[in-house]
């Protein structure tokens, strides 16, 4: 079957369109996304504003064509902590769904998880024994981790790339200075602050095997030396907490203007880099991990598996 899968982010609403069955690979069959930055249209009030609520309902309408126009068979449609975490989230999603006919789904953060932490079973398979997953979004951090295709542990956490950036970093408004040792120092202190409730519940889990997924850890392992995108999806990517430190040591010092101009690094989300590199080695530190490997399925694959396993008779 097709099935369209539609990822309303908190930096982008990413449609992907898969031709799939039950035990066989998704094969894509189109992609487009729209960066709106949710996570950066949120009021003092904490309500999505209207001119980003108003950019979400034409982007999804258009998704919702595109999918059409390729004779998806089901569209998935899911939100993740930008809108979840609105004030005015029911209106929004009311709007959507009167205006494009799509109805949203709002993940949790602990679905968003164990959704990830799916895709990433079935990408390694069982030989990858217990699994640690990580994965730093636009608003939030999902770990997990666990030895079945559900995992034992689940959280999220507000240390997402965006939201970080836009709450806990002081940057210079004209982008040409960097942010001072102090800020940057005082964001590690709030990030490892947040990760001392959870460190303990997935150090008792356990793992043989620590995974990321996510477009902020890809830029960094690139930055760090790992294969381009052009080298293909199964070319074996890595991280090592090395090669982290030397990275978050250079970028640290490079004003956020100039940063899309690092290879590998999205000019959309060059911005988060420096936020979500401290959160990166924030986790691999405070968990002892020394080298992950980065898995190129996550949560939307793992959208698409559950609905597959759904569909398959028993």
């Amino acid at each position: 079957m097709r099935l369209g899968v539609l990822d309303v982010g908190s930096n982008t609403v990413h449609l992907l369109v898969v031709d799939a069955h039950h035990g066989a690979h998704p094969w894509p069959a189109h992609s487009e996304k729209v960066v709106l930055r949710l996570a950066e249209q949120i009021g003092p009030d904490g309500a999505l504003t209207d001119a980003g609520a108003d950019g979400l309902v034409k982007a999804v309408g258009m998704a919702r064509a595109a999918a059409d126009g390729l004779e998806a068979d089901d569209l998935l449609a899911f939100a993740t902590s930008a809108v979840r975490d609105a004030t005015n989230a029911g209106e929004v999603l009311a709007r959507v769904r009167d205006e494009s006919g799509v109805r949203l789904e709002v993940l949790s953060g602990a679905d968003e998880a164990r959704m990830t932490f799916l895709a990433v079973r079935r990408w390694f398979g069982w030989s990858a024994g217990r699994l640690l997953v990580m994965d730093i979004g636009g608003g939030s951090l999902e770990l997990a981790a666990g030895i079945d295709e559900g995992p034992d542990v689940a959280v999220s956490l507000p240390l997402g790339a965006g939201r970080l950036s836009r709450e806990r970093l002081e940057v210079d408004p004209s982008g040409t200075v960097p942010p001072s040792h102090e800020a940057v120092e005082e964001l590690r202190e709030y990030v490892d602050a947040q990760l001392d409730p959870v460190v303990e519940q997935l150090t008792e889990v356990g793992w043989e095997r620590p995974v990321a997924t996510s477009k902020t850890f890809r830029m960094l392992a690139r930055l760090a030396g790992a294969a381009p995108s052009g080298a293909g999806l199964w070319a074996r990517r890595s991280l090592t907490r090395t090669g982290l430190r030397q990275v978050l040591g250079f970028i640290r010092h490079i004003p956020p203007a100039q940063l899309p101009e690092l290879e590998g690094v999205s000019a959309q989300r060059a911005h988060q880099l420096l936020t979500g590199a401290v959160v990166a080695e924030a986790v691999m530190r405070r968990l002892d991990v020394d080298c992950l490997d980065i898995c190129p399925w996550a949560l939307r694959e793992g959208v698409i598996l559950r609905r597959l396993d759904q569909l398959t008779p028993m």
